[in-house]
């Protein structure tokens, strides 16, 4: 009975898998279709029925190419950075609390913090295994940032976690069946969002491939199935992120179709800020995480606190 539950839950978290691809296809999909709107033009249109299956057309140019490595590049871990970083970014999709078959994590949040910060690593060894000058000052600011942003990501999560008193994520449904966890702490939602954009190194915080100034930064020497790897791990974060900010913050998890129209919603809100924004200032970058965002956090935090005590 034990191999046959074992069997069920390798099968159920393959099929998650092929489910998350499948999403970043048409998440990518869904950027190009919808900057193209923003900036007044087409997006794609020509492959398949109104351009729906450019991503996989895409997929198969990428993976096809030819791999080129630079010269003076240190060989295994140039390869490896990106295939590690992609099984990281799919790794975090265990946590997620479906109620059948799947791994539930009673330490589900510690588990995405540790996940996240593995991905650092990943970042930094893919710059400086180049050996490019551009590639390394791309992955040191990609790196820096994420750091920086990961500081408050946690202690915002810290005051939901105080509300709920638990890590396992189903807890988050249970405690949102009256209200969302939104209405409650509107603000620090907000700061929640602004630092997804910038832990995923996405508009207006994108430094780590700033077109302008690095040539696009630390994935720079990367072609190929090298590069693609290296985009389909960061929409996959930007995915996973839309998924935890609906499960802190907008009712928790369910299987409906409600759930996933507010994951599409969150996603969609990373695109039109691409949209829409231009890209910071990178020292107005680093203000905006240790002035703003530290303290706002911590006061936040101490509040929760304090009304968890006062109230149970």
């Amino acid at each position: 009975m034990m191999m046959l539950d074992m069997i069920l839950i390798f099968l159920g978290l393959l099929i998650l898998i092929l489910g998350v691809l499948i999403g970043v296809a048409f998440l990518t999909l869904l950027e190009r279709k919808v900057l193209g709107y923003i900036q007044i033009r087409k997006g794609p249109n020509k492959v398949g029925f109104m351009g729906i299956l450019q991503p996989f057309s895409d997929a198969i140019k990428l993976f096809t190419k030819e791999q080129t490595y630079p010269k003076f590049s240190n060989y295994l871990t140039y390869y490896f950075s990106p295939v590690i970083s992609f099984i990281l970014s799919l790794m975090i999709w265990m946590m997620i609390p479906y109620y059948f078959n799947f791994i539930s994590f009673n330490l589900g949040i510690l588990f995405f913090l540790c996940c996240t910060s593995m991905g650092v690593y990943t970042i930094m060894i893919a710059g400086w295994s180049s050996n490019s000058n551009y590639s390394l000052l791309g992955g040191l600011q990609a790196v820096a940032q994420t750091i920086f942003y990961e500081v408050s990501l946690a202690l915002i999560l810290m005051s939901s976690i105080i509300m709920i008193m638990d890590f396992n994520m189903i807890s988050f449904s249970y405690y949102q069946n009256l209200i969302w966890f939104f209405f409650l702490m509107i603000p620090l939602s907000m700061c929640w969002f602004s630092s997804s954009l910038a832990e995923t190194n996405r508009t207006p915080f994108d430094f780590a491939e700033g077109e302008s100034e690095l040539v696009s930064g630390f994935n720079i020497e990367y072609s190929s199935g090298g590069f693609a790897l290296i985009f389909l791990a960061e929409y996959s974060s930007i995915l996973f992120m839309s998924l935890l900010f609906v499960l802190l913050y907008m009712g928790g998890f369910s299987l409906d179709f409600f759930f996933y129209l507010k994951l599409s919603l969150i996603s969609f809100l990373f695109i039109w800020v691409r949209g829409t924004l231009p890209r910071y200032r990178y020292d107005k970058l680093m203000y905006l995480a240790w002035k703003i965002y530290l303290p706002l956090s911590l006061n936040f935090m101490m509040f929760y606190l304090g009304l968890k005590i006062f109230f149970f």
